[in-house]
């Protein structure tokens, strides 16, 4: 007996209120924090319209300028560390190793955590009262020292090393599938004429990369940008204002400060950038299926 017709409106009411509901409560709510950004809101919503004078007082804000800085600082370590250590351990795991299955799993296992707990198991073992540096002293390292979550000048290093360990295993996940993916015979002609290992994955498979790497750098990029958890919980910002990044300095204008407005206003600037990475990677991929339809 044949199923009877399936009516065409029955998938789009079914997708309806989920489609609603994200509409509202991202891109609404997306909308209505750019509104903000132009009023005097400060510690409750205010709807006198102000222009930009809340991005002016952002720009001249000395707190913002240095988050800017260590989200640029932050930003290249992190972006770079975990690009080269994903790709390395992604050729690691590319040599069909016996114990391949185990150790790609290991390698994942910190992309499970969240970043809270990232956080603040890098926060015991950088402590100097409880980690590393107490250990080596109780080893008899007496003169051992490493307290860079306590030094303003290294505590931001102490993010990119914690942030470096929870994402490596993603990028390794995606340099590992590109590897995989491309075709042994390309390999086998290398290696017939004589090509050394090394210089067929620094002269054929690396470059043959560049689509994974362009994914890397979007994916990474964005993680770096609105990065909140992982700074609260291992540093919260300091000492001082030594780790402040942009996302946290959101926070703490418009959630401790009661400045609404202002916070709106360092959010649309974090969701410009983001965006600013983002579409021109979605109008390549749409522009590549485009080509291939």
């Amino acid at each position: 007996m044949n199923a009877p017709p399936r009516s065409p409106w029955l998938p789009k009411l079914v997708l309806a209120p989920s489609f609603l509901l994200a509409l509202f409560f991202i891109y609404g709510l997306m909308a209505w924090n750019g509104v903000l950004s132009l009023t005097a809101s400060r510690l409750l919503p205010n709807y006198e319209f102000v222009g930009l004078a809340q991005y002016t007082q952002l720009f001249e804000s000395e707190r913002w300028t240095l988050a800017l800085r260590n989200l640029a600082v932050f930003g290249t370590l992190f972006v770079g560390g975990a690009t080269v250590m994903g790709l390395l351990l992604a050729i690691l795991l590319d040599q069909r190793i016996r114990a391949e299955g185990v150790l790609r799993t290991i390698y994942l296992y910190p992309m499970a955590l969240s970043f809270i707990v990232t956080g603040t198991a890098w926060k015991w073992i950088l402590n100097p009262g409880l980690g590393l540096e107490h250990l080596l002293r109780q080893w008899g390292f007496e003169n051992a020292r490493f307290d860079w979550l306590v030094d303003a000048d290294m505590a931001l290093y102490c993010v990119v090393i914690a942030a470096i360990w929870q994402s490596s295993g993603f990028v390794m996940a995606l340099f590992l599938a590109g590897l995989r993916g491309i075709d042994d015979s390309i390999i086998k002609a290398a290696q017939v004429d004589g090509a050394s290992l090394p210089r067929i994955y620094w002269r054929i498979l690396i470059p043959s990369l560049r689509p994974v790497f362009f994914s890397t750098l979007m994916v990474v990029s964005h993680l770096a940008i609105k990065s909140f958890d992982l700074v609260m919980a291992l540093t919260a910002g300091g000492p001082g204002y030594a780790t402040d990044l942009p996302a946290t300095f959101m926070y703490t204008m418009a959630f401790s400060r009661g400045q609404i407005g202002l916070g709106a206003a360092s959010a649309t600037v974090m969701l410009a950038t983001i965006a600013a990475i983002v579409v021109p990677y979605l109008y390549s991929e749409l522009r590549q299926r485009g080509r291939h339809a």
